[in-house]
Formats: structure tokens, sequence, C-alpha cells
């Protein structure tokens, strides 16, 4: 009995077939022979199980263009990789032999030489798994890049290692929460790793130079979400029914909304249709400014085109692949649209029958643009997970003294010339705010100067934010400025010189600048070069997320829900966050454990413990005050199509799982962390203050929001230039940006103690 219906998909681009199939048919299954993945004895496959999951078929779909001798090599590769799952599953999964699947990984890497000098020699492959990657690896990597190379190890890598992760969670009955689930899938899935496999077969690498940046970034995301998600609707019954796997997007929305699972797939096809769409409507929007930002030549323009083509076709083809092949649940899906096994086989006809105009229609679609701002709603009641009471600095009223002196002496008060009115800031709202008190109780044993920096440090971030969307946002009628906010925000580097007094900032001409070059005056100078390096990344990581909200707000664009997670992490000001606190903490570890997911999974977690509090509490504040686009409830109010109160429930949900998931990670994870990278105790200690530190953080946010007067409804009004009046439309207005986020930053006061002289 199936346990549901598939969806209709949204596949917006039809699938195409490679002509070369039949010889890829052929030689993959001599390959896979010669290898020792047919062996009898593994009791992993036969040659009759490899016909029937065609994955000749899948890759003929999945690269259209490919030429025969790459897709025969194309065809390798996913035999290899799928026969590592299984070979994983029956070897350590099925046994919880979680010591031996750590040597089994821990092998892997060393047939993976990312140089070609000759000095890293493989040793004698001692499995299938082994003999395939050694083979593969000689036959892909020569002719591309040094920086495609350790992309597509660190990929692959991640592909293997994090086999761990779904097996501890089987051992432990532990279901992820949703963003963790995401997170995790991307790097076990292997949709990552095959985008990789795109640029080989394209014969197109991305530019090196552009590589990591946010428009490449996404793209990949969201085609690897799409890909894995669609892979967990065709898959839950062999998965979770017939395996116990545990590692689902169904499953995880399943028991995460506690729904039924027809709806639940359900959920899962409009969490895919919205990650297709947030990729289109990154190729559009950011993909053009990219180009010029970097100053891309033809052929560079040429072959990132060429990758993005490259996966539309994996995403359609892959889908034509999962309606056949015998290792899915499809035959409902050939039923409920319009297919039967032997019926229509044109390229393409499984496109004609999904519903393009209900994908359009959805969460992602013309939905996500049709929202009206300023729309009346009630505050939210504030969410209780820390004690209400905490620790508090004794400099806590000279911190607030000296801070306000300070804003009024950067400008924070004085008019803005683009904006009508006294200004974005008077005192007395400043006072309100009261962002001292939130940096009292993020480290309240730091000096007096320490903590009054803190404080200034959090004052600046959230006038910055405010500034933004008021100085270039798309209100009053104006259309917006997108040119000017990214030029604002280029001329910010200018005020954080890595080598100080080697060359002077320019004359400040607005606030931010001002206050941002006596900031950094005052605290990179004792910083190493590569502290003050990351130091700056992260800072600039924040501002040019406020550009990424004020697109948003020019396209009247409700975000996708894994982007605004993950961006809103930056708006936030996690990055900075991220820099600072491994300074205050003495953290100087190998890179390796700062990517690791343990490590990874405790900063995400904890960010996003602290943005989703803030988003409940000003929730009032930034939808019917502000015209504001970027708020969690909002965003689930939309993809759902639910009502304000089943958001904020939801919403609330994903906050306590998250700090759920963070002590899951200290507690469990942490240890084994530390054995797994070899620590010495002084760092195994750091590390542990680092965690500590990052719960004061939290629980400091929580405080701030109950008490600060940032968020009170008599405190607020509608933004000047917005056409808004508290007795309702005064004049023409438009979504305005981005007008007060706060954007505590823990830690800080205890990162400046080695900064401040």
């Amino acid at each position: 009995m199936r346990p549901f219906e598939l969806p209709d998909f949204y596949v917006p681009h039809p699938a195409r077939i490679n002509p070369h199939l039949e010889g890829a048919r052929t030689h993959t299954k001599a390959w896979a022979r010669d290898m020792g993945m047919l062996d009898p004895g593994l009791g992993v496959w036969d040659e009759r199980l490899l016909d029937a999951m065609d994955y000749g078929l899948m890759c003929a779909y999945t690269h259209p263009d490919a030429t025969a001798p790459e897709l025969d090599l194309i065809t390798d590769w996913y035999v290899w990789v799928f026969f590592f799952d299984d070979h994983f599953l029956e070897i350590f999964k099925r046994s919880r032999d979680m010591a031996g699947a750590k040597e089994y990984l821990g092998r892997l890497p060393s047939f993976m030489p990312v140089r070609d000098d000759g000095t890293a020699v493989p040793p004698e492959p001692a499995n299938p798994v082994e003999r395939g990657l050694a083979d593969l690896w000689a036959r892909t990597v020569p002719g591309m890049s040094a920086d495609w190379r350790v992309r597509f190890a660190e990929s692959t890598a991640n592909l293997l290692n994090e086999s761990l992760w779904e097996l501890a969670n089987i051992d432990a009955g532990r279901v992820a929460n949703p963003m963790e689930y995401i997170e995790m899938r991307r790097r076990v899935g292997g949709a990552p790793w095959s985008a990789n496999l795109v640029e080989h077969a394209v014969g197109a690498e991305v530019p090196a130079r552009v590589a990591g940046a946010r428009p490449l970034l996404v793209l990949r995301d969201a085609f690897s979400d799409a890909v894995h998600l669609r892979n967990d609707l065709f898959s839950y019954q062999r998965e979770v029914e017939e395996e116990g796997e545990l590692s689902n997007g169904v499953l995880v929305l399943e028991r995460f909304l506690g729904l039924p699972t027809q709806e639940a797939a359900d959920a899962v096809n409009d969490l895919l249709t919205s990650r297709l769409h947030q990729f289109e409507n990154t190729v559009v929007t950011e993909l053009p400014p990219l180009f010029e930002e970097h100053g891309l030549d033809p052929g560079e323009r040429l072959a990132v085109l060429a990758y993005v083509k490259g996966l539309q076709d994996w995403q359609s083809g892959g889908h034509e692949w999962h309606m056949r092949s015998s290792r899915y649940m499809n035959d409902s899906a050939e039923a409920g649209s319009g297919w039967v096994l032997g019926g229509p086989t044109g390229l393409g006809t499984s496109s004609a029958q999904v519903r393009l105009a209900a994908g359009l229609l959805g969460p992602g679609g013309v939905r996500s643009f049709t929202h009206v701002p300023y729309e009346p709603v009630e505050p939210l009641p504030h969410p209780r997970i820390f004690p209400s009471e905490m620790r508090l600095s004794p400099h806590l009223d000279r911190a607030r003294r000296e801070s306000l002196e300070w804003a009024e002496l950067m400008g924070f008060y004085d008019p803005v010339p683009q904006v009508p009115g006294p200004g974005l800031w008077t005192a007395d709202k400043n006072a309100g705010f009261d962002f001292a008190l939130c940096s009292a109780a993020i480290d309240p044993e730091v000096s007096a100067v320490e903590l009054t920096l803190s404080a200034q440090w959090l004052t600046w971030g959230t006038y910055g934010d405010d500034y933004f969307p008021a100085v270039f946002g798309p209100v009053g009628g104006r259309p917006g400025d997108l040119a000017g906010a990214r030029a604002c925000h280029e001329r910010l580097g200018a005020f954080m010189p890595l080598e100080p007094g080697t060359e002077a900032p320019p004359d400040p001409v607005n606030p931010v600048e001002r206050a941002l070059g006596d900031l950094w005056a005052r605290t990179a100078p004792t910083m190493p070069i590569d502290d003050r390096r990351s130091f700056r990344a992260a800072v600039e990581s924040m501002t040019e997320s406020w550009l990424w909200e004020l697109a948003n707000h020019m396209q009247n664009r409700i975000p996708d829900p894994v982007d605004y997670m993950e961006m809103r992490r930056r708006t936030f000001g996690s990055d900075l966050t991220r820099a600072l606190t491994r300074l205050s903490h003495g953290l100087r570890l190998p890179e390796e454990v700062y990517r690791s997911r343990t490590f990874l999974g405790l900063e995400n977690a904890a960010a996003d413990v602290a943005f989703l509090v803030n988003d409940i509490v000003s929730y009032q504040k930034e939808i019917q005050f502000e015209g504001e686009l970027h708020n969690c409830v909002l965003v689930v109010r939309s993809f759902f199509d639910c009502d304000v109160h089943r958001a904020a429930e939801i919403v609330v949900d994903l906050m306590e799982s998250r700090l759920r998931q963070f002590e899951h990670l200290a507690a469990v994870e942490l240890p084994v962390l530390f054995d797994d990278h070899d620590l010495g105790r002084a760092d195994r200690e750091a590390l542990e203050g680092y965690v500590t530190g990052m719960r004061t953080w939290m629980a400091a946010v929580h405080l701030w929001h109950d008490r600060t007067r940032r968020y009170d409804e008599s405190e607020l009004t509608y933004p000047p230039g917005s056409g808004w009046t508290l007795g309702g439309l005064g004049g023409p207005g438009l979504p305005g940006g981005s007008w007060g986020r706060a954007h505590p930053v823990h830690s800080i006061a205890g990162a400046m103690r080695r900064a401040v002289v």
C-alpha cells in the first residue's frame, strides 16, 4: 500500500535525453562488474538490480548534451555514489557499526589527491568503493583547475562523511528539525556534488572569483534542495518504511508539523516548488549585477550560463528518471498524472502532465509578490524559553550614558537629507532601545570601557540597518536605489583599513561611515592581521545582506523560506558574531573544525534562536508600521497560506527545536568533535567556553527583547516618506525597507578585551 499519492510537480523545463544512452548503459555495467560492485558475496547489487535502477537513463536525462565519453564517465560516477550509499547501508547502517564506519570513511579522501605533483600516492583499494573512486578520480580531474578540484573533493568528502550523521540519528531514533535537515541534506544528499559534476559535463567551470559569491551559492543550494526534496518524495516508501531511514523531508515535516503523511508530502512539494522559484529569481535578478560587479568577460559569462543550463537540465532530467526507475515509488505518479507503464515515452511528456499553473501560483510564485504592506496587525506574545533575569554588568549605567552621547556625536539624531522629517532617531528613542542592556547581559564581567564599546557596536549596526532602507529603499513613491546602496556598502570597507595608518580613510559623508570609522579605530589595531581581515569580512557580510533586503523590497517579494533563514543570520549580524566570539574565547583551531558539521550547527542554531525571538517580538512593528517583508512569521504565513496565529506557533516551534538541537550538539556531538580532531585540553576548554558564551548570548537577546521599548506599540510610528499616518494612508505609499532590527552581537565585549588599549 502506498503511503501517499505523489503530488503534481512543478517542472518548468522539458526534459531531453542524450543520444548516447545505450552506450552508457553497456559501458557502466561492465565498469561496475570490473570494480567488484556486482560481486554476489557482497550482497549489495546484482546485474538485474543494476539494470532495473538504470543509472544510464538517469544520466542521459540529466546530462542530455554530454559527449559519449563524458556520459560514460558521469554515469560511472553515479553508479559509484549509489553503490556507496547502498554498501554503507548494508555494512554499517544496519549493524550500527559507528567505529567501523569511521574507519571506512577515513580512508576515502586518500583516493582524491587534489595536487597532481605525484607526491600523494593512494593506498591499495580494499573494496569496490575505494577501487571505483580511485579510477574515477584519475579519469576526472585532468584538465580541471585546482579550484575546481578543491571544491569537488570537498563536496565528495561531505557526501561520504555525513553518512555518519544519518547513522547517528538512526541509532538515537532522532528526526532532525526542518532547518537542520535542509542544511545536512545538502552535505549528505549529494546534489552539491552533482552541481560540481555539471561543470565537468558541460565543459565550463564557474570562474573561481565568483564561485563563492551569494548568487552562485544560492543557485547551487536551491538546485540541491529541489533535487533532494524530490528524491524524498519518491523514496519515502523505500527509505522510511523499508529501510528505517529517518533522514527524509516528508518524515521531518510529519513530525515537526504534526501532519498526516499526505499533507506532509504536499508541504514538501510546496517547498520544492519554492526552491525552484528561488533558482529562477536568482538567475534573472542577481546574475546580471554579479557579472558587472566582477567584470566577467564574455567567455566567463557564457561559462556561468552554461552551468545554469546544466543545472536546469539536471533538475528536469532527474524528475524524468524518478518517474521510471525501479528504485523509487513512481507507479502512483504514473496513475495520477496520466502515466501508465509502457505509456507515453516522448521527451518531456512527464513535464507536460504537471500543472504548471499550480507551480506558478504556489509558494515562491506569484503569491510571494502580492503582499500589501502596512497591514494592521496585533503584537504577538513574547516567547518564554529563557530565564527572565540575568546577571548584568555593574557598568551598565555608564555604558548607557556614554553610548547615547557617542550616538549624538556621530550624528545619529541629525536630519537625513534623503528622508523627510527631523531624523531617523532621537535621543529619547535611542535611550528606549537600550542596547547597553544587551551588552551588559552578554558579558557582565568586562570593563566599563569594553562594555561601552560593545554597546556602541550594537547601536551602529542597528542604525545602519535603519539607514539603508530609509535612504535607498522604495518609499514615498520613489523606485529605490540599489546601485546607490551598493556604492554605500562598498565605501564602508575604506573605513576598516587592514593596516591602520598606511592609508587614511576618506572623509565620512554620513553617520554610518563616521561611526564605523570611529569604532574600527578603537577596535581593530591590536588584532592580529588575520583576525582583522575576518572581522572586516564579517561586517561587510552584514552590510551586504541589507542589499538583499532592498532588492526584495524593490520586487515586493516575500522571500523563499530557506533563503530567508540563511540570509537572516547575516542581516542579524551572525557573521560578525562569529568573528568576534572566536576572538573573545581565544579560539585558534584548525580550519576543518570551523567547517565541521558540529561547529556550524552550533553557530547556526544559536543564530536562528536569536533572530526568531526578534521576528516574533518585532512582528507588529515590522509588518504594520514599516511595510516589512523580512519577518519569519510573515514568510511562514505566505508559504503555508495560514493565519498569523498558526504561523507564529510554527515559528516558536522552530525556535525551540533549534535550541534543542543546540543542546544536543553541545552534549552529544561536541565531545566527538574533540576526539575526531584530537584537540588538546586548552582548545577543548576554549571551545566549551565559546559554547557557554553562545548560550549566554541567546538568553541576553531574549532578555533585551523583553525590556527594550523598541517594539512597544506606543513608541511606533510610520516611517518618514511612507505616506502613512496613524489614521491611515496619507499619500502614495510603497513597501518600506528593513527599518529596524537590532543586531545584538554576542561576546563583542569579550572580544574587545584584546582590542581595547
